[in-house]
């Protein structure tokens, strides 16, 4: 079964790495040169040169000269895993078996944009890997093939993404199989049932004290690094926290905000329900105590 892979992610790379390992034929690959939008931007150019497949840089994956490209690699299937524009009709339409897309949530809920970041912020106790035959939609397609990934209080952004990715690895070695067997099956989503998530804008990942410290907790761990990470707006600026810890002592007749204690570097704040401290956070000078964030 010929392939034609498409990503430019951490996952695009591992994924691309899997498929190469258990003798896929890789007939070439599109990616991106550079990406501001994506923190996890990844450069599959390198394992391409070293596996002798043809690899073109784009930036619009529809444009006529990138469909040629692919088109005359002549694939059976198109893999688009970790790519963030919509692929239009012609493309989707060009190889025999179509294009199979990837989402890291439970399809059909929690289309659309953001789905680690959201899961971890919402505070949500499971999530899925999902693979579906991509439409003209967004995440709307017939699902491919799908696995429950448990999301635990202590996972953030870095270990969730690895528990997806350990997950999809083995998702892709069986359905290309199965795809290349002619045995694998579809199933079809309700497009009626099911949510999709909103594009996350700046003030999205801004902490604010009169928050719960367990919101503030999964916004944070939700944020952390490879992503922005959650910010304290400042009269100096905007300044990152990357992890934080829930206090456990109760804090009546505190206003949210206030600065309760500082000790290595560690700050504790009041919080609507309680107090939290910043464990790791980019505060150049240390505000002190009694003062208010």
């Amino acid at each position: 079964m010929r392939i034609f892979f498409i990503g430019t992610v951490e996952f695009s790379y591992k994924a691309l790495q899997q498929l190469i390992a258990t003798d896929a034929n890789i007939v070439g690959v599109a990616t991106k040169e550079s990406s501001a939008f994506n923190s996890d931007f990844a450069d599959l150019k390198p394992v391409c040169a070293a596996h002798n497949i043809a690899c073109k840089q784009v930036n619009d994956i529809n444009h006529p000269n990138n469909i040629s490209f692919i088109k005359a690699a002549n694939p059976d299937v198109i893999y688009c895993f970790g790519w963030s524009s919509l692929i239009k009709k012609e493309l989707l339409d060009l190889a025999p078996l179509g294009v199979i897309g990837f989402h890291p949530a439970a399809l059909p809920y929690n289309r659309g944009r953001h789905p680690i970041i959201w899961a971890l912020a919402l505070g949500l106790e499971q999530t899925a890997s999902s693979f579906f035959f991509m439409d003209e939609g967004a995440d709307t397609g017939d699902i491919l093939s799908q696995e429950t990934v448990p999301i635990t209080l202590e996972d953030n952004a870095a270990t969730l993404y690895e528990k997806i990715t350990i997950t999809a690895l083995g998702q892709i070695v069986t359905f290309t199989r199965l795809l290349s067997e002619g045995r694998f099956k579809r199933i079809g989503q309700d497009k009626e049932s099911g949510n999709t998530w909103r594009k996350r804008g700046k003030m999205d990942g801004q902490i604010d004290f009169r928050m719960s410290s367990m919101s503030i907790y999964n916004l944070v761990r939700a944020l952390t690094r490879p992503y922005v990470g959650a910010h304290v707006a400042t009269a100096n600026g905007d300044v990152k926290v990357w992890q934080v810890k829930i206090a456990e002592e109760n804090t009546r007749n505190i206003e949210p905000g206030k600065i309760l204690a500082i000790n290595d570097g560690h700050i504790k704040v009041k919080t609507a329900d309680g107090a939290i401290w910043l464990t790791v956070h980019d505060f150049e000078a240390l505000p002190k105590q009694g003062e208010y964030l």
